[in-house]
């Protein structure tokens, strides 16, 4: 049976979409976080994907997050901030 490769992306395309590697986009399918399907020895990521992520609002949890990781920056990289700051 042959897939259909429509309204999909290669992992290049989505690599330079987001600005990683492909590597590390091969690395994010593995773990889940980037849908895909296999198609012969490739993968392939929905095109709903991307629009999914361009569109992309932050959420009250994902700006919880967003807010701790802030913090412990700042906690431990304060001083060093600041002397970048000054420059």
């Amino acid at each position: 049976m042959k897939k259909s490769i429509e309204n999909t992306l290669s992992t290049r395309e989505v690599a330079k979409f987001l600005g990683v590697s492909h590597v590390a986009v091969y690395k994010r399918i593995k773990r889940g976080s980037i849908p895909a399907t296999r198609v012969g020895r490739n993968f392939r990521v929905p095109a709903s994907f991307v629009d999914s992520v361009r569109g992309k609002e932050v959420n009250a949890p994902g700006k919880l997050v967003i807010d701790a990781a802030v913090k412990r920056t700042v906690r431990e990289y304060g001083e060093t901030l600041k002397l970048l700051g000054a420059e």
